[in-house]
């Protein structure tokens, strides 16, 4: 890969940190990923023993809401390792 790639590639992995990061800083996508999970874990918690299905469907349904928030927040620490990563070199060049 060459040097001009390198940087689009790490370009891409910031502004998709930075769209990840706006979405977990943004009140209405926390409150609605956060109810969806509550009604998730409420259908859970009040499933018959015999609601095999409907357990499984609301536990898959948290997991994906986990799996969504995991996976922005990811994006969003790699973001800030390239950042990182770009201030020690600057800073190493400086001196």
């Amino acid at each position: 890969m060459t040097i001009q790639e390198e940087q689009l590639k790490q370009s891409e992995l910031i502004r998709m940190g930075e769209e990840a990061e706006n979405l977990l800083d943004n009140p209405a996508f926390t409150s609605v990923v956060n109810n969806l999970v509550d009604q998730s874990f409420q259908s859970f918690t009040n499933s018959k023993p015999n609601q095999k299905d409907e357990r499984e469907r609301a536990y898959h349904h948290y997991k994906a809401l986990v799996e969504i928030v995991s996976t922005l927040q990811q994006r969003a620490a790699v973001r800030e390792q390239i950042i990182a990563n770009d201030n020690t070199r600057q800073e190493e060049t400086d001196h």
